[in-house]
C-alpha cells in the first residue's frame, strides 16, 4: 500500500486527501469515500501537473487529481500498467528527435507501450511519456540501427509545443506488426485521402506547416487577405490548423485623423 498526498477536483473546489494506491485499486478517503479498480480505468490525460482518470461506464465518471511529479509519477505508472487498454512489453525511446535534431540523451527504456482511449502511454520503472493521439503526425515501420544492426521499430511522428517529435518502439516484428495496426486503427480519425484540398489550399497549408505568416502567405501565392481567410476557415473546420493569434485589420477613425493631422501640425 502507497499513501500518497493529492488534490482532488469536487465540483469548483480542490480537495486535499491522501489516497491509498494499492496493488489492484485506488481508494480515496471522505468525502469521495471509492474504491476504484485500475481495470475500471479506461482513459488516463496529463496535463501540466494534473491527471485525469476516466471511469468505464454508460455514463463515465471523471476524476482530476493534482499532486508533485514525484506522486503523480508513481500514480501514472500503477494506473498505465493495470488500467483497461492494449498493451505490450516493449523498449522505447521517447522523445528521439525533436525539431528534426536528435535528442543528447535519448536512450531506450526497457518497459510498456499502453494505448488507451486518447493517448499512447510509454512507461518504464523510471519514466512515463504519453503522446496523445490527437497529437500523432505519422505512424509507419522502419529500421533504425541497434548495435551497428538495423531492426524493425515503429517510429510515431507527433506534435509537441508546435515542433514534430520522433519516437521509436522496439520489440519482436510479430508483436511489432500487431502493435502497428493497433496504432494505425487508433489513431485513423486523422486520416486523409489527400483529395480533400485544392492545389491552392495544400499550398498554403504547407506553407503554415513551415512557420509563414499570413502576410508572407500573401506575398508568397500572389492571393488576397479575403481569399486567403476564406481558405484558412476551411482549412480550420477540417481540423488542419488552430487559431494562434487574431489579426486585426484597422482604419483610422476621424478622431484618429484629427490626432495625427493635429501632431504632424505641431511638428
Amino acid at each position: 500500500m502507497t499513501e500518497l498526498p493529492v488534490r482532488i477536483a469536487k465540483g469548483d473546489e480542490w480537495l486535499n486527501v491522501k489516497i491509498d494506491a494499492q496493488k489492484e485499486t485506488i481508494s480515496i478517503p471522505k468525502p469521495f469515500n471509492k474504491e476504484i479498480p485500475y481495470k475500471s480505468i479506461v482513459d488516463l490525460e496529463e496535463r501540466k501537473n494534473v491527471l485525469t482518470i476516466t471511469l468505464k461506464g454508460k455514463d463515465p465518471v471523471i476524476y482530476k487529481i493534482a499532486s508533485v511529479e514525484k506522486v503523480l509519477q508513481i500514480l501514472k505508472k500503477m494506473i498505465a500498467m493495470s488500467c483497461s487498454a492494449y498493451r505490450l512489453s516493449a523498449y522505447f525511446m521517447s522523445p528521439a528527435i525533436r525539431g528534426g535534431v536528435f535528442v543528447t540523451d535519448a536512450k531506450w527504456e526497457k518497459g510498456a507501450v499502453a494505448v488507451l482511449k486518447t493517448g499512447i502511454w510509454f512507461v518504464s520503472p523510471d519514466k512515463q511519456v504519453c503522446v496523445p493521439l490527437k497529437e500523432v503526425t505519422k505512424i509507419e515501420l522502419t529500421k533504425k540501427d541497434l548495435e551497428k544492426k538495423p531492426v524493425d521499430v515503429i517510429k510515431i511522428d507527433h506534435m509537441d509545443a508546435s515542433e514534430v517529435v520522433t519516437s521509436y518502439v522496439l520489440c519482436p516484428i510479430s508483436t511489432l506488426q500487431i502493435l502497428l495496426n493497433f496504432l494505425k486503427d487508433a489513431t485513423k480519425d486523422l486520416d486523409m485521402t489527400g483529395e480533400e484540398l485544392d492545389t491552392i489550399s495544400a499550398q498554403v497549408a504547407m506553407l503554415v506547416y513551415s512557420a509563414m505568416d499570413t502576410h508572407a502567405i500573401e506575398k508568397m501565392i500572389e492571393i488576397s487577405p479575403q481569399d486567403l481567410d476564406a481558405i484558412l476557415e476551411k482549412l480550420l473546420k477540417m481540423g488542419l490548423i488552430e487559431v494562434v493569434l487574431v489579426r486585426k485589420e484597422v482604419q483610422l477613425t476621424p478622431k484618429g485623423v484629427r490626432y495625427i493631422t493635429e501632431a504632424t501640425n505641431a511638428t
